[in-house]
């Protein structure tokens, strides 16, 4: 098994933990904020976590996916030297380092598009992007194409060789300099397929357990997640079935798009395969405040960690912080993280309920690894198995705010991994709004 497949990753977006300006001063000296993480590494372990995905980290304008130096890290963080410290304490406790590859835009003061904007069709670099005669919304004299119509996020021309050649060696300068362990590729489902061949081929070449994960959205992932492209994308169509199940208190939906993915059916398409789950990140609403029913919190990290994938927790999330982007801006989603205050103001039980959970994950085969049958499904109850290795786990999940009484079609003793305590799997009952997992 791959390090990466019973992983359990911490995401940190960087420029809101450490409560950085969200305008670069490209004036400024270096802050250092960035060796905070240090002292929050206790923590991390604690909450069982062995990786971290960094957002973005490098020489950015404004929010890190408008990069300016992809060899520098953002002098609001720290420096390269900072970095590295903080890179070689997360290894010496075990943790591994994935960082944000933001490869398909840069931001417009990066270098070879200042030339542009200096030089216009004259400029040496114009390849390096998507050039033509015309003008921008900034009056460049010029056209570009942005991101999704975002100008402030110039899109590169990743068929050009010299790009691509760039693009390898600034993550060859990661490895050789930080011990970087993998890549999240930012809008992976933009990225061209030859470039992710080539690219994985690099990456692979660098280390044979590099981590590859891809941003992908909708689709059909094995477009972007095979042998020649990426080892995983983010799993979105769970995402969504994993709140409103509980929301709308129908089961059905989250069951039904596991089953898709993963059911033992000969069209079940990413069977074996791991994905990348989550229940919230630093694009969407906070999971404390999508869901109408606190009480389902613990219940729905329960399902997200046991279903097939690679889990992932949101920094501060651990303790129920909340953020409603509805309305708001991203940077609601992005506070400073202070573990004094969010351990005195969130909730513990929270906390330690992912911790078990992280444990079950890391040290137990059929978590990472098993297969999927579902057990049972009602509208607010569910029920579903998992075996790998001669060992079963069964997760069972009640959402109603009422005890109801499982069928499991089994009998016998089973431990409760989440309560280290032995159950009868005949006629087992769960209280209002509670989930265990069950090692058969």
């Amino acid at each position: 098994m791959k390090w990466y497949e019973n992983a359990v990753f911490y995401h940190i977006y960087p420029i809101g933990y450490f409560g950085c300006e969200r305008v670069n001063d490209q004036c400024s000296e270096p802050s250092h904020v960035i060796l905070k993480l240090i002292d929050d590494i206790p923590h991390i372990k604690e909450l069982g976590c062995n990786a971290i995905y960094f957002g973005p980290v490098f020489e950015s304008v404004a929010h890190g996916y408008d990069t300016i130096d992809y060899t520098k890290i953002d002098r609001r963080l720290g420096t390269n030297e900072d970095f590295k410290k903080v890179c070689d304490a997360l290894h010496d406790n075990g943790i591994r380092v994935v960082l944000d590859g933001v490869f398909n835009h840069v931001g417009r003061d990066f270098g070879a598009f200042r030339d542009v904007r200096e030089h216009k069709l004259g400029s040496g670099k114009k390849d390096w992007f998507h050039v033509r005669e015309g003008n921008s919304p900034y009056n460049d004299g010029i056209y570009y194409e942005g991101w999704e119509g975002h100008y402030e996020l110039v899109k590169l021309n990743l068929y050009n060789p010299d790009v691509k050649n760039y693009i390898k060696d600034c993550i060859t300068g990661w490895k050789n300099e930080f011990g970087i362990d993998g890549l999240r590729l930012d809008v992976a489902y933009c990225l061209d397929l030859n470039f992710l061949k080539e690219l994985r081929g690099h990456c692979k070449w660098l280390s044979e357990d590099f981590f590859l994960l891809g941003e992908t959205l909708h689709g059909d992932y094995n477009t972007w997640m095979n042998d020649q492209m990426l080892d995983s994308v983010t799993n979105y169509e769970c995402y969504k079935g994993l709140f409103s199940s509980f929301n709308d208190m129908n089961m059905f939906e989250i069951s039904h798009s596991i089953n898709r993915q993963f059911g033992s059916e000969n069209w079940c398409i990413y069977r074996g395969k791991h994905l990348f789950t989550f229940v919230d990140n630093h694009d969407v609403t906070r999971i404390a405040s999508m869901l109408k029913v606190k009480e389902h919190l613990p219940a729905i990290y329960t399902l997200m960690f046991m279903m097939p994938g690679i889990p992932a927790v949101y920094y501060g999330s651990e303790f129920g912080v909340t953020g409603d982007k509805r309305g708001n801006s991203d940077d609601i989603l992005r506070p400073e993280f202070d573990l004094e205050r969010m351990k005195s103001e969130g909730i513990c039980d929270l906390t330690a309920h992912i911790a078990k959970l992280a444990d079950i994950q890391k040290n137990h085969p059929a978590a990472a690894d098993g297969d999927y049958n579902m057990v049972q499904l009602t509208n607010r109850q569910y029920a579903f198995s998992r075996s790998c290795g001669g060992e079963t786990l069964i997760t069972v999940i009640n959402a109603d705010g009422a005890p109801f009484t499982f069928d499991l079609k089994r009998g016998g003793k089973a431990v409760d991994l989440l309560a280290d305590t032995e159950v009868e799997m005949g006629g087992l009952t769960l209280p209002a709004y509670a989930s265990m997992v069950l090692k058969v």
